[in-house]
């Protein structure tokens, strides 16, 4: 929670309701969004209006430091309305809360303007940082970068070399808005509106408090340095893929609602059936894919609720604990989209109709469950092998 102007304390409760009141906006600008691939600004500004950008931004700028939990919360309420708003939602926070997790200077330009900044990223080394006097030059290209088109910073992973171009270290950078380019490549099917472009950056010198190693954080070194925030003491791989299940969340939600609601007055085709909802088997469907979504929040919830019980003791989780939070999140991602599919068929044919919500939900989440840092089938295979005690994995992102 945080303190606001008039003294009343605000609480995620307080953004939960803004955001409530806001979803007939965002649902409204949403199309227009997906077509213009770029979240609104009419739907950025009131996002950012109702706090949205600041769940996990430190208390002493301004933000909530809610937990994980509220974030998935948050994005979740958010997807109901619209799953790319809610994708730069929640890819900004989680780059906020890894800004966070770096104390000192870089923060302070960070939240210069507040605790509402938006934060891009990308975690995969796709740059070269050099050591210059004060600092170090920074080149490279970064796909997949969401929330880009409306970032005021981007922290990315890049690899330290030396005049030779011999790998040192691999570490993670953060620049402001005005010394990158975002570079227009974002063409898919699914997710269009969350502007995960290329961002590009070009011999720009980038002062030292503003690189990072990023092995100690992966290995859990930061913990130390938070003693009086608990929520920067999670681990660093877990906090971020168990956040990548909230917007899938609330796409699940999304599409039961709709399906629900439409099933009063839509005959069951080529049947005697004149409303869905009195069909048996309709039922069975509806009551699956409802048992599939609540599978989802038990095992995303699950998985919060671990990182921050670690992060509340501040004890780094073991190996097979994180793991298994990859295999709650492989769990999460397909509990969702095999609920999306029997909605689909439950609907029927007019769920992939331009002006149904139906067919942007199911293309939403399935290009989301496709996140490299999260694919199941390499969440299931790192869980198996730390069950069976197998050293060798084939992700250091566990």
């Amino acid at each position: 929670m945080t303190t606001v102007e008039n003294d009343r304390t605000e609480t995620i409760e307080d953004v939960l309701t803004r955001i409530a009141e806001l979803a007939p906006l965002i649902r409204k600008n949403a199309a227009a969004s997906e077509s213009d691939r770029r979240v609104s600004e009419e739907t950025i500004a009131a996002l950012k209006e109702a706090g949205a950008f600041r769940v996990v931004a430190p208390r002493r700028f301004g933000g909530l430091e809610a937990g994980l939990r509220s974030l998935l919360d948050v994005s979740s309420a958010v997807a109901e309305a619209d799953g790319g708003a809610a994708w730069v939602v929640m890819l900004s926070n989680t780059n906020v809360w890894t800004t966070s997790l770096h104390p000192g200077r870089g923060l302070d330009e960070a939240f210069a303007d507040g605790p509402d900044t938006i934060v891009s990223g990308v975690l995969a080394p796709s740059g070269k940082v050099r050591k210059v006097p004060g600092g170090y030059r920074v080149d490279g290209r970064w796909p997949y970068a969401s929330a880009s088109l409306h970032a005021d910073w981007t922290t990315n992973g890049a690899l330290l070399v030396d005049d030779n171009d011999q790998v040192l270290d691999q570490v993670a950078v953060a620049i402001p808005r005005a010394d990158f380019r975002v570079e227009d490549t974002w063409y898919v099917a699914g997710m269009r509106a969350s502007g995960s472009n290329t961002i590009v950056v070009e011999d720009v010198f980038v002062p030292e408090h503003r690189v990072a190693s990023l092995g100690p954080y992966l290995a859990g070194e930061h913990i130390c340095a938070h003693p009086d925030a608990p929520l920067y003491r999670g681990a660093l791989t877990s906090f971020l893929n168990t956040a990548v299940t909230g917007p899938q969340l609330g796409l699940g939600r999304a599409a039961l609602d709709l399906v629900r609601t439409k099933a009063a007055e839509k005959a069951l085709a080529y049947t005697t059936v004149t409303r869905q909802a009195d069909s048996v088997a309709f039922q069975m469907l509806v009551a699956e894919a409802a048992m599939k979504i609540e599978t989802a929040h038990l095992h995303a919830y699950r998985a919060a609720d671990d990182v921050q019980a670690h992060a509340d003791a501040g004890v780094f989780p073991e190996l097979i604990a994180r793991a298994r939070i990859r295999g709650d999140v492989a769990i999460t991602l397909r509990s969702i989209n095999e609920a999306l599919n029997i909605l689909l068929d439950a609907h029927g044919a007019a769920s992939f109709a331009e002006v149904n919500a139906m067919q942007r939900i199911w293309r939403d989440s399935n290009v989301a469950a496709r996140h490299a840092v999260t694919l199941p089938h390499v969440s299931m295979e790192t869980y198996g092998k730390a069950l069976l005690g197998i050293p060798e994995h084939i992700t250091p992102l566990i």
